[in-house]
């Protein structure tokens, strides 16, 4: 029997599949203070779904189809003299209320809501793991390509363009990663929870990190420890596998936030 049998297994891998994505881009969006974008784009993914099921195509391919068109539309229109929190929170709650009323109207479909708001790791099967780990690849590729352009763009955006790096360039490509993760994530912690994993495990890794290459391991090392301990948790005790997984992250982040607290004391 195949490792790839057992259903555990097959939760692990995805799970790990997403956070080696989600750690180096999590870590863009601290630096960037993209939080509210992200809940955009993952908010859109809803939306996705509905069209998904729809006209019968792959839900993974609708989710990443709205987030794209989501990222980009907030990306470019950001700067343009809006109110680009209100725009975001107009756009994502609005997707994600659409979303939410299509999929009622959706006939002779069996559609469990909360699988897709709030994950179903435990479901994944051999199709989802190589999808997940696939668009982990793109999205450090993409990474990997653009990392120091980004992080000029990031820290000092007017240093980037006298050196030739377009901001609005590396701000798109940003945006089609976070698509791109929030396509392959709603499977493991569903709409509601992708931004969590996104955030959280920076955000613990900050305090420690002494460059952003460490931040983005540190950062690795806390989502894969959030993913496995999530899952055995979850497991144990009979609880929702990905809001476990985002729970486990928030209790590192509050142990690691504690300990800094008192180490100052």
């Amino acid at each position: 029997m195949s490792l790839l049998d057992d259903f555990l297994t097959r939760a692990i891998l995805a799970g790990l599949g997403v956070v080696l994505a989600a750690a180096p881009l999590g870590c863009f969006v601290v630096w960037r203070r993209m939080a509210y974008f992200g809940d955009a784009t993952a908010h859109a993914a809803m939306l996705g779904v509905a069209l998904a099921l729809t006209f019968n195509i792959s839900v993974i391919a609708g989710v990443l189809a709205v987030s794209f068109i989501m990222a980009l539309t907030v990306s470019l229109l950001d700067g343009r003299g809006l109110a680009i929190d209100t725009l975001l929170g107009v756009m994502a709650h609005s997707s994600l209320a659409i979303g939410l009323v299509a999929v009622s109207f959706i006939q002779g479909a069996r559609v469990d809501l909360n699988a897709y708001l709030f994950g179903d790791i435990l479901a994944v099967n051999r199709t989802d793991v190589a999808v997940i780990w696939g668009g982990a690849a793109l999205v450090l590729a993409l990474l990997a390509w653009r990392w120091q352009a980004l992080l000029t763009a990031t820290l000092n955006p007017d240093l980037a363009a006298s050196a030739g790096i377009s901001p609005l360039r590396e701000q798109v490509g940003l945006s089609i990663a976070l698509a791109l993760v929030v396509g392959t994530a709603i499977k493991v912690v569903g709409v509601l929870l992708i931004v969590a994993l996104l955030l959280i495990p920076a955000a613990a890794a900050r305090p420690f990190a002494r460059s952003p290459e460490a931040m983005a391991l540190i950062a690795l090392g806390v989502g894969a420890l959030s993913v496995t301990g999530g899952i055995g948790a979850a497991y144990q005790f009979d609880t929702p596998t990905g809001p476990t997984i985002v729970s486990t992250a928030a209790v590192i982040f509050a142990v690691v936030s504690l300990a800094r607290v008192l180490r100052r004391a």
